[in-house]
């Protein structure tokens, strides 16, 4: 049916009008419409004054509804005015696409029809190859019949070293060699195949020598280039032509790259493009290495090390020199050869310094590396130098050895000088032993305290590590000192140890001609253990705050090492005042002592011997031993006093004892009266105790010693109901009244022991009483 008979019966019934089809959401809108109308009218309406307003809501609604048809209609119509617009263009494409298709038809049938006339051409086509084919070979038989003449003559040329004349006739034979593909190509391509490989291997053939000459120039270019520094010294003259000879190959490169780029274009000849210019420098860079690789591992041993380091330093910066000042005005300008030069010297002194940084060297020779790479690498005399640094920035060359590198290098050479100070430790430790059994005393310093070599080895041998690694830098120092506090550690550690085998030494054989100097030699241990505190202190004030934490391991204690030997050696010292003085305890508050005091100023005598030689030692050690001999001087009196050797038989006895301890009281002042002087008496003064046990003893009134014994036990609070009870059976006066009032006061008084008392009483143990025969009664019990 056409257009028009549609608009013509489009308004006509055909039949009976189908009933109207009512669609469910149609029904579904009017019924909430609907009631949403009840429910409004519902709430303006709610009274029946409010119907007074009806006709105005009947307007007002009217007037709303008029004006939604009016837009329903307005759309309606706009929407069917664009239907009518589409469907009136999908008319005129129709009849358009008809017209294209009949002109497609018409093209077909003249193309089948021209088809049946080109193959009467393909005769002439053949033909026209042929006559091409012809004319290539008579214009090119005078070349090819040349070719072997011009190979030869251009072979002869570069024997001679006349490279630029060689390389001009190079060019004329790729540029006939070139032409001739060419032409067999542009004569395949015109009969429709591709050049077949015989005509290429024919051409390849009668051009075979080409390819042996562009290798042979190429190898004596790079022989002239390889030896430029020693030819710029004579005669740059070869490394000129050569380097025009690059200039002429990169040139062309590009050229014959500009001219056949695109894939339909002509064909770039054989073995191009030839990169002579990124040779070049390739071949510069083997020349610098060349240097490197004849370093054997014998050849750098030792003081060779350092002395093939120093030659690579001046043979590197007269090279640069020569590029510099010669070889830079031998080349174009954008080669920047010197440049060049420094990044092949630096990327060819990394793979050789990663070399020797694998060998097993020891720490003079990582000293070396290490001082070389950081501080003279870096430094005016080479590749800081003014000139060095206009030509390129040494961020651009990077690290001569990496971060991680250096931190191996270190740690290798902080293990050498381990290994190295451990060794001489345990020398100076042999001969500290060997010096203990000499038959004559300790060496004294020029303030007269006793010494020995080992303090002096070992601080010597610690600061020069650390000023030898402070060389290098703040964090090898940093770990040649931790190292050392380590080393120091473990000395101190066998130090106390040898002590302690010393005196057993001793005490098995103390009459031997090896005992005769021990205790001089204890002291002499003492202060070289108070010099080695100072180095050591020294050593750790020169370590930088930031370097605790970088160290995995526990920190070293050399200070709490040294504390433990100290305190061995002074308690060795203790023994041995203690074994001097035991021939005369016994003799100490007995009878006979009580008469004539025999064994007192003998004793003080001992006492005196030792205290001079305590003054060989150096301070506070000095201070502390006078200390500890006053408390064990003290310790040992009492406890012969609580051996009950004398018991008092009457008040005239008691009163002659109290005067006879005070006597000896007096001896021990005279003896310590240094301590005074120097201002070191301790918080409690052991001797203070011999007056207070006199006073004791010399009461009169039994009944005042409960008074006596609190003032006893505020300042002795460690004093003991045995101790008081043995203090009361010498009296011999005190009925059992009284002993229990005193005991049981005592027990109930006992204050504690206040901060930084030291005891005294506890080291006195009450021996027990021994009786022949005891009743069972409830007290005993």
């Amino acid at each position: 049916m056409s257009a028009g008979d549609q608009k013509n019966g489009g308004d006509k019934p055909e039949g009976p009008a189908p009933a109207a089809e009512v669609w469910p959401e149609v029904e579904r809108a009017e019924r909430l419409a609907r009631g949403a109308a009840l429910k409004w009218a519902s709430g303006v309406f709610c009274r029946p004054e409010h119907l007074e307003r009806l006709s105005q809501y009947r307007k007002r609604e009217s007037q709303r509804t008029a004006s939604i048809h009016t837009r329903l209609k307005s759309m309606v119509q706009s929407y069917l005015e664009g239907v009518g617009w589409g469907l009136e263009q999908l008319r005129e494409a129709r009849v358009e696409l008809s017209q294209v298709s009949q002109a497609l038809k018409k093209a077909g049938l003249e193309s089948d029809r021209n088809s049946e006339g080109v193959k009467s051409l393909e005769r002439l086509r053949e033909v026209s190859v042929q006559h091409r084919q012809l004319v290539a070979a008579v214009s090119n038989l005078p070349r090819l019949y040349s070719v072997r003449g011009m190979v030869l003559e251009t072979e002869r040329l570069v024997e001679s070293r006349r490279l630029l004349e060689a390389h001009a006739r190079l060019m004329d034979l790729e540029r006939w060699q070139d032409d001739i593909l060419w032409q067999l190509h542009g004569a395949a391509g015109s009969a429709g195949s591709s050049l077949s490989p015989e005509d290429r291997q024919l051409v390849d053939q009668y051009f075979s020598g080409v390819g042996q000459l562009v290798e042979a120039l190429a190898k004596e270019l790079w022989a002239v280039v390889s030896s430029a520094l020693a030819l710029a010294r004579q005669n740059p003259t070869p490394f000129v032509s050569a380097v025009r000879i690059v200039e002429r190959e990169e040139a062309l490169d590009r050229a014959l790259q500009q001219d056949r780029g695109g894939a339909a274009g002509r064909p770039l000849p054989p073995g191009r493009p030839r990169c002579w210019r990124a040779s070049f420098f390739q071949v510069l860079e083997e020349a610098v290495s060349a240097r490197f690789r004849s370093v054997s591992y014998l050849h750098t041993r030792g003081p060779g090390l350092a002395g093939h380091l120093s030659a690579l330093q001046h043979g590197i910066m007269a090279d640069l020199a020569t590029v510099r000042h010669l070889l830079e005005h031998c080349v174009p300008a954008h080669y920047q050869l010197t440049a060049a030069y420094l990044r092949a010297s630096h990327r060819c002194l990394h793979a050789h310094l990663a070399q020797v940084s694998s060998w097993d060297l020891e720490s003079g020779e990582i000293f070396a590396v290490l001082n070389w790479v950081l501080h003279i690498y870096n430094s005016p005399d080479m590749m800081g130098h003014p000139e060095l640094v206009a030509e390129m920035e040494k961020e651009d060359l990077g690290p001569l050895i990496s971060t991680e590198g250096l931190e191996q290098l270190q740690n290798k050479y902080v293990q050498s000088v381990r290994k190295s100070v451990s060794e001489w430790m345990h020398k100076a430790l042999q001969v500290e032993l060997q010096d203990w059994q000499r038959d004559q005393e300790p060496d004294t310093d020029h303030e007269g305290f006793y010494q020995t070599s080992l303090p002096t080895i070992i601080t010597q041998m610690l600061e020069e590590n650390a000023r030898v690694a402070l060389m290098i830098g703040a964090s090898l120092r940093d770990q040649t000192i931790q190292m050392g506090l380590y080393e120091m550690e473990n000395l101190l550690n066998r130090f106390r140890e040898a002590l302690v085998e010393f005196g057993k030494e001793h005490r098995r054989d103390p009459s031997s001609s090896k005992s005769k100097f021990y205790l001089h030699y204890l002291l002499a241990s003492i202060s070289n253990c108070i010099i080695l505190k100072k180095s050591t202190e020294s050593l750790q004030q020169q370590q930088s705050s930031r370097s605790a934490g970088r160290f995995s391991r526990t920190p070293p204690n050399p200070l709490a090492a040294l504390d433990r030997a100290v305190r061995r050696a002074c308690r060795l010292v203790m023994d041995q005042l203690l074994t001097d003085l035991q021939p005369f305890l016994p003799g100490l508050l007995t009878r006979p002592w009580l008469v004539q005091g025999d064994p007192t100023p003998k004793l003080c005598r001992v006492l005196e011997h030792h205290l001079e030689l305590y003054g060989r030692v150096r301070p506070p050690c000095r201070q502390r031993l006078q200390e500890e001999a006053q408390w064990l001087t003290v310790v040992e009196y009492v406890r012969a006093l609580m051996q009950k050797r004398f018991v008092c038989r009457g008040a005239d006895e008691r009163k002659q004892l109290a005067q006879r301890m005070l006597q000896d009281d007096q001896l021990l002042r005279e003896v310590f009266h240094g301590l005074e002087a120097e201002g070191s008496v301790p918080e409690v003064n052991p001797v203070a105790l011999l007056p207070v046990i006199a006073d004791f003893i010399r009461l009169k009134d039994p009944h005042m010693l409960t008074l006596e014994v609190s003032g006893l036990a505020a300042k002795y609070p460690d004093i003991s109901d045995e101790h008081v009870s043995v203090l009361l059976d010498i009296r011999g006066d005190v009925s059992r009244d009284v002993r229990g009032s005193v005991l049981d006061l005592l027990e109930q008084s006992a204050p504690p022991l206040p901060a930084g008392y030291r005891p005294i009483f506890t080291d006195i143990l009450v021996p027990p009483s021994t009786m022949a025969f005891c009743l069972p009664t409830a007290k005993c019990a």
